[in-house]
């Protein structure tokens, strides 16, 4: 598994592909950066969206630095 960098701040609306789809979601859209609680804390959240079904939900943003579960961008 290999991990790719990742800037949290350019992640809104960034596009990735799920590498084992689930209920034919496959693609994704980063709709919203969750925001820290402290001003100054970093972003660790971000909340997807399912392309085919509209469903959010929100993940750790390290999660997708992880190549055996996502891939940049809509593939195939």
């Amino acid at each position: 598994m290999r991990s790719i960098h990742i800037n949290p701040r350019k992640l809104l609306l960034s596009k990735w592909t799920a590498v084992n789809p689930q209920d034919k979601e496959k693609h994704f859209v980063v709709i919203r950066l969750v925001k820290p609680e402290l001003p100054e804390g970093l972003i660790e959240f971000v909340e997807m969206e399912a392309v085919y079904s509209r469903r959010a939900f929100v993940v750790a943003w390290r999660e997708l630095r992880d190549s055996g579960r996502w891939q940049q961008g809509w593939l195939g």
